[in-house]
C-alpha cells in the first residue's frame, strides 16, 4: 500500500508509540515495587511474580494474535486488546492481595499484546516489502529505548502520585492509542472469513514455520541478543 510521506511518518509514529505499550507496562512499574508491596501486605518478591505473569500472558497471547488479525481485520482485535489491557490497568487499583494483581497482570498483558504484534503486522500492510526490514527495525528501536525511560517515568510518577497513578497513567496512555487507531489509523488488511480459527490449522501453520531453517536463525539470535532490561535495572538497584 502506498503511502503519501506525510502519512508514511505518521503512521510510523503511530506503529512505534503502538510499540512501546508492553515495554511501558513491563518497566514502568518496577519502581513501585516496594510500595505496592506495603499497601498489599506482601513482599516484594511475591510483587515480582506479576512481571512473571505479564510476560506469560504476552507470550501465550502472541500464538492467538496472529490468525484474529487475519480473520477479522487489523483494526478490530487491536481495539479488542487495548480495551481488554485499560480494563485490567483499571481494576489492578483495586486489588487487595498480590495474588489479584498476578493475575490482572496476566489479564493486562492479553490485552497489550495486541499491539505490538497488530503494529508488525501492519508494517507489512502499509509498506512495500523493500522496505518492511527497515520499518520494523526503528519499531524495534522504539522499543528498546522503552525500558530505559520507562522505570524513570516510573520512579517520578510513583514518588510523587502515588503506585496506583502508574496504572492510571498506562491506562490514560492506551486510550488515547485506541482513539488515535480507531480515527486516524486506517484499516490496512480486510477481514478473511477463510481463515480458519480451529486450533488444528493453527498448529499446523506454526509447525510449517518452525520447520524454516532462517526463521529460527533469526529468532533464535533475537532471543539471545535481547536481553531483559527491567532484570538488568533490578540487578542495578
Amino acid at each position: 500500500m502506498s503511502q503519501p510521506t506525510h502519512n508514511r511518518i505518521l503512521i510510523i509514529v503511530i506503529l512505534g508509540a503502538l510499540s512501546t505499550i508492553s515495554p511501558f507496562a513491563i518497566d514502568m512499574y518496577l519502581p513501585a515495587f516496594p510500595a505496592i508491596a506495603a499497601a498489599l501486605g506482601t513482599s516484594t518478591a511475591k510483587v515480582s511474580l506479576s512481571l512473571s505473569s505479564y510476560f506469560a500472558g504476552m507470550a501465550a497471547a502472541q500464538l492467538f494474535y496472529g490468525p484474529l488479525l487475519d480473520r477479522f481485520g487489523r483494526k478490530l482485535p487491536l481495539y479488542a486488546g487495548l480495551l481488554l489491557f485499560i480494563a485490567a490497568s483499571v481494576w489492578s487499583l483495586f486489588a487487595r492481595n498480590v495474588e489479584s494483581l498476578i493475575a490482572l497482570r496476566f489479564v493486562q498483558a492479553l490485552g497489550g499484546c495486541a499491539a505490538g504484534v497488530a503494529a508488525m503486522a501492519m508494517v507489512r500492510d502499509f509498506f512495500p516489502a523493500k522496505e518492511t526490514a527497515k520499518i520494523i527495525s526503528l519499531l524495534i528501536l522504539v522499543i528498546s529505548a522503552s525500558p530505559l525511560l520507562a522505570p524513570s517515568a516510573g520512579v517520578f510518577v510513583a514518588a510523587h502520585l502515588g503506585w496506583q497513578w502508574v496504572f492510571i497513567v498506562l491506562s490514560a496512555f492506551v486510550l488515547l492509542m485506541l482513539a488515535v487507531s480507531a480515527w486516524v489509523l486506517p484499516e490496512s488488511h480486510e477481514p478473511d472469513r477463510s481463515i480458519s480459527l480451529r486450533p488444528g490449522p493453527i498448529l499446523r501453520n506454526y509447525v510449517s514455520v518452525l520447520k524454516e531453517p532462517q526463521f529460527l536463525t533469526y529468532a533464535l539470535s533475537g532471543a539471545f541478543a535481547f536481553p531483559d532490561c527491567s532484570f538488568t535495572w533490578r540487578v542495578r538497584r
